[in-house]
């Protein structure tokens, strides 16, 4: 990654359940992927652009790009100078939780449209990375609160259930269950579309359809998510790479960082950084 790009992704004690990103990126891509948490980027200066549910969409400085769960999407620059964003990514309890008190929304809370113009809200949510930095718990707890609050409520709705009726959606989802579970060895297309009984091109037609993107993304998306849990609880890098089913430790860092947005070393030092003293600085993200 060039000199001109940082990025910080980390966490803080006080806040459980919570992932805090500070970045700037020029030439910075990611790959199609998928968070278990909330997306909630505040944009600084500059533009991003994220294909999201079809479309091209373009967050710019005073705007945030708000992604919920699960649901896959890109990330790259939309002007020469790259962009600059704040991000936290609350998980599904913390905003349910949030959602409970402070809303009317019944059923699983979400967000929406994929981005909101509000400049308040951008600065809400930088007052929140900046709190912490600080080592202000209580700042960093009520200025979240505050600004998932209004988010919700000027862009939350309830968020539609998956259900799985077709033959095609049922095989997509026992597809996923074979993946997850051989996820260091998975079978070929052939093999997979073959022992639940449909062809290559059927079985990939349906994944496509359920889950936003063909098997082998959905592999490698899944095994950065149980490589960054792997990394949470202290496994070395070259460890999780071994088990999740990467080659090598290279071949974890490539798509670690594509997906993430840091490799999983630099990753990898914030957790073990948590209850370090305030005030630590944006670092190059290239180590």
């Amino acid at each position: 990654m060039g000199s001109s790009e940082r990025a910080r992704h980390w966490q803080y004690a006080e806040l459980p359940g919570v992932d805090l990103l500070r970045a700037r990126y020029v030439r910075k891509t990611f790959v199609r992927h998928t968070h278990e948490h909330f997306v909630i980027a505040a944009i600084a200066d500059g533009v991003e652009v994220f294909h999201h549910r079809g479309a091209d969409q373009y967050a710019g400085a005073g705007a945030l790009a708000l992604v919920n769960p699960d649901t896959p999407h890109t990330g790259r620059a939309g002007v020469p100078e790259g962009w600059r964003y704040g991000a936290v990514y609350p998980s599904p309890e913390v905003v349910a939780e949030i959602a409970t008190e402070t809303t009317s929304i019944r059923g699983t809370p979400g967000f929406v449209r994929p981005v909101l113009d509000d400049p308040y809200a951008v600065g809400l949510v930088h007052q929140v990375l900046r709190a912490t930095d600080e080592g202000n718990a209580l700042a960093a707890d009520t200025l979240l609160r505050v600004a998932v609050t209004r988010l919700l409520r000027l862009n939350g709705g309830p968020l539609p259930q998956r259900e799985v009726r077709t033959a095609g959606a049922r095989r997509a989802a026992a597809a996923r269950a074979v993946l997850e579970e051989r996820m260091a060895d998975p079978p070929t297309l052939e093999k997979l579309a073959g022992d639940l009984g449909t062809s290559p091109f059927a079985l990939l037609r349906a994944f496509r359809a359920a889950y936003g993107m063909p098997p082998h993304a959905w592999l490698t998306d899944a095994r950065v998510r149980r490589a960054r849990r792997m990394l949470d609880a202290g496994h070395p890098p070259a460890e999780a790479a071994v088990a999740v089913g990467f080659t090598d430790q290279p071949h974890l860092n490539r798509h670690f960082s594509r997906i993430v947005g840091v490799p999983p070393g630099a990753y990898q030092r914030e957790r073990k950084n948590v209850q370090d003293a305030p005030g630590r600085p944006l670092v190059a993200s290239d180590g």
